[in-house]
């Protein structure tokens, strides 16, 4: 089922929103005197990504609207189960700056995880991998690449913090594991290949934690 035109956004106008955003985001977060406000629209900036992923997937059709539930539950249950119950990831709390919470994990949390697992794997079914191991293996390592980026950006800027300010190696090979999960769904769900925005958005955001890593954290 093709969606229609009029709700639809072209390649094009997606990455540069994507980039652009980004940029502003960046910018945002470096500069101390508008730090406090961009980190209070950070969950904003996660919707905005979601629809935006949403609006360039060719085929919105109802198994599409599946997988994203799908995501979002399994993205919110691992993240509880690391909370609470300490199994997966390591000993690890919420900060504010994620947005509403239930149960102690943001609702946004959920839609990070179906962005990253969405825009792995279209990463990976636009590479020269025929191999759905491969591709899985290949998709989850760069997630795991992603985070260590990720993690001392979010521990300064209060998205989550560690007992005792230690980050376990826990983490990584968990997000290794649930990673590789979530992409071999992907690949279940055999989505028709898709344009580039996807890749465009992983892209990006490894180059905007990797400037917040290098340069956010000291200012």
């Amino acid at each position: 089922m093709e969606r229609p035109k009029n709700l639809r956004i072209t390649q094009r106008t997606a990455i540069i929103v994507i980039i652009l955003f980004h940029v502003v985001g960046l910018v945002g977060l470096l500069l101390p005197m508008s730090r406090p406000l961009f980190l209070q629209i950070v969950p904003w900036h996660l919707l905005l990504m979601l629809l935006v992923t949403i609006l360039t997937h060719q085929h919105f059709d109802n198994r599409f609207i599946g997988f994203m539930a799908l995501l979002f539950v399994a993205g919110v249950a691992v993240e509880w189960i690391g909370v609470h119950k300490h199994w997966l990831f390591g000993n690890y709390a919420y900060g504010k700056t994620l947005g509403v919470k239930i149960f102690d994990i943001p609702l946004t949390i959920g839609v990070n995880w179906f962005l990253l697992i969405y825009a792995a794997g279209i990463t990976m079914q636009r590479s020269r991998l025929k191999s759905i191991t491969a591709r899985v293996i290949t998709g989850a390592l760069l997630l795991v690449l992603l985070d260590l980026l990720i993690e001392p950006v979010a521990i300064h800027f209060d998205y989550w913090h560690w007992a005792e300010g230690i980050i376990p190696f826990k983490n990584y090979y968990c997000w290794f594991l649930v990673s590789a999960a979530m992409l071999f769904v992907f690949e279940k769900f055999g989505f028709k290949k898709q344009g580039i925005a996807a890749p465009v958005l992983l892209a990006t955001e490894f180059v905007f934690f990797g400037v917040l890593g290098i340069f956010g954290i000291f200012v």
